[in-house]
């Protein structure tokens, strides 16, 4: 086990090596895998937090993986894939089989997850390859036999296991599927066959992949959950995955705004630095709010998941719909400051173009912006009788905020398809306001205001939706947007409230972080709170730039 400041130390030791920007960026060009860098992961001990045990710390892993983000992109997708792979046992498996896959994630194997087919992409109903019972016992207890393809798999062709969804009832449906863990190593010769490498736009190093079993035979204990169980274990799993997704966002957020930050640092424009140019500061102070808001949701949301785990059906589907798309827009700003430096090889702006199209991948990974939308809105109807009612899990949502409360186990028995509390952030957020009015700064007043009725529009304007048979209105997901600000709003606020420490230095002095972020939430235009923001951003480094920092 590492930790993240350790991390930290190691991975700019290798700055000029394995993770040298131009390294990677080299490995980039010719499409080739970055093994040095992920070698240096897995000596640093980094596989074993992607081990989920009862007394594990889900917001520390997310925490080590954008420290990989924020140097590159490609690299912390390869190797946390592993994540991914592995976490639907964490989720269902027996104790059995969560210990001998922790001992060998601990010892760097890769896992990837077999989800997806050429044919039928994210539609997973639709899957064809299938599991049936292994003719030669002709009962399940003796073994499976497993046919059929995966394609657009990450790491389908390094993993040496793969949890794979598998149709176990010609007839498919909800309760047609099952998961399995096929140990590759296990299988006789012709069994597997791994498939050609996929050329993509963005994180060219990447196993990106696929693979084909014909009739592989597995053991009984190859089966993840209960026979049938494998379409709402990946949901469940999914609640887990879309949060730690955030990581990816998170680091290239840092790394952008590094760049930017020594863009408008170096660069003169008639005999003045854009850094002390009014229009560039609200620009990159903007950006630094918008960074800060995406880290206090992520945040909130991944201590969540040990805290308020039967709410994670809707707080991990707003998450991943939100913060990947906020951090897009962010690097779009962040592009546009940098011009044509931002599209070149060679400093300065050298990797923005790499970063931003890297980036792309990550609102698509674990259901798009879209799916994650429609499963929110899915929810909405139970989501707005719950707000209406006022009613929340405070004490669970409290030890979330605080970062320094100790965390209970991970339950993954608690988790659920459907929120029957609702989101306790939202629906507590007009208590959250009425404390920050009482202990926050003055200048926050205004914006409570101005948050507390865009709160009862969006009540008021969702109380009578139903979600459609068929599809949603394009004009829904509207809903869904203005519910995910209110969610980013709640988390603000709380992590303000309940850290002390978030209150003080260059970041927290009058409320300057909280006050930008909520600017920024309400659409509206503040040049003194952005450029002072901008001046912190200007005067630290992206990894220090972060609400975690003083904390802990």
């Amino acid at each position: 086990m590492t930790t993240t400041a350790d991390l930290e130390t190691l991975l700019t030791a290798h700055e000029s090596a394995a993770f040298s920007p131009a390294a990677l960026a080299g490995l980039d060009d010719g499409e080739e895998f970055p093994d040095g860098a992920v070698r240096v992961l897995d000596d640093a001990g980094l596989p074993a937090h992607y081990v989920l045990t009862p007394v594990g710390d889900f917001s520390e892993t997310v925490r080590l993986l954008r420290s990989v983000a924020r140097r590159d992109l490609t690299v912390a997708i390869a190797h946390g894939k592993t994540f991914l792979g592995a976490a639907p046992v964490w989720v269902a498996g027996t104790p059995e089989q969560a210990a001998r896959l922790a001992a060998r994630v601990r010892a760097g194997e890769p896992v990837c997850w077999g989800l997806t087919e050429r044919d039928h992409g994210a539609d997973l109903l639709a899957g064809e390859f299938a599991a049936v019972a292994d003719a030669e016992s002709g009962v399940h207890g003796g073994g499976w036999r497993l046919t059929g393809e995966k394609w657009l798999i990450n790491n389908a062709t390094r993993s040496t296991l793969a949890c794979v969804l598998a149709r176990t009832d010609p007839a498919g449906g909800g309760r047609g599927f099952s998961l399995f863990l096929v140990d590759k190593r296990r299988l006789p010769e012709g069994a597997w066959r791994n498939l050609p490498k996929v050329r993509t736009h963005g994180i060219r190093g990447a196993d990106i992949s696929g693979f084909a079993l014909d009739g592989a035979p597995v053991p009984a204990d190859a089966l993840v959950g209960e026979e049938g169980e494998g379409i709402p274990v990946v949901l469940k799993t999914l609640q887990l995955t879309r949060v730690a997704c955030t990581a990816l966002s998170l680091g290239a957020a840092d790394h952008a705004l590094r760049l930017a930050r020594d863009f408008v640092t170096e660069r003169e424009l008639y005999g003045r630095r854009l850094a002390d140019v009014p229009h560039v500061r609200r620009i990159l102070g903007r950006a630094a709010a918008a960074a800060l808001t995406a880290e206090a949701v992520s945040v909130l949301s991944a201590r969540s998941v040990h805290t308020l785990p039967g709410e994670l059906s809707a707080i991990s589907a707003l998450t991943k719909a939100y913060v990947p798309t906020l951090t897009q827009e962010t690097l779009g700003s962040l592009g546009e400051l940098l011009g044509v430096r931002g599209f070149l090889t060679s400093p300065p702006g050298r990797g923005f173009a790499k970063l931003e199209r890297d980036h792309r991948i990550c609102a698509i990974f674990d259901g798009s912006t879209v799916v994650n939308r429609a499963a929110l809105l899915n929810q909405m109807p139970r989501l707005v009788r719950q707000l209406k009612r006022r009613r929340a899990d405070s004490e669970g949502l409290r030890a979330a905020a605080d970062l320094t409360a100790p965390l209970p186990p991970f339950a993954p028995d608690r988790l659920t398809l459907l929120s029957v509390t609702g989101c306790s952030a939202v629906q507590m957020l007009p208590d959250t306001a009425a404390r920050m009015e009482e202990e926050g700064p003055p200048e926050t007043g205004p914006l409570m205001a101005r948050m507390l009725a865009e709160l009862a529009l969006l009540e008021r304007d969702s109380v009578d939706f139903v979600p459609m048979t068929g599809g949603l209105p394009s004009t829904a997901f509207g809903l869904a947007e203005r519910y995910e600000r209110a969610y980013a709003a709640a988390a603000c606020l709380l992590l303000w409230l309940e850290n002390p420490p978030l209150r003080t230095g260059r970041l927290g002095a009058d409320g300057l972080w909280v006050r930008a972020c909520l600017t920024s939430l309400l659409g509206e235009d503040d040049s003194d709170v952005f450029g002072a923001l901008a001046d912190v951003v200007l005067g630290t480094s992206a990894g220090e730039f972060t609400l975690w920092r003083g904390v802990v």
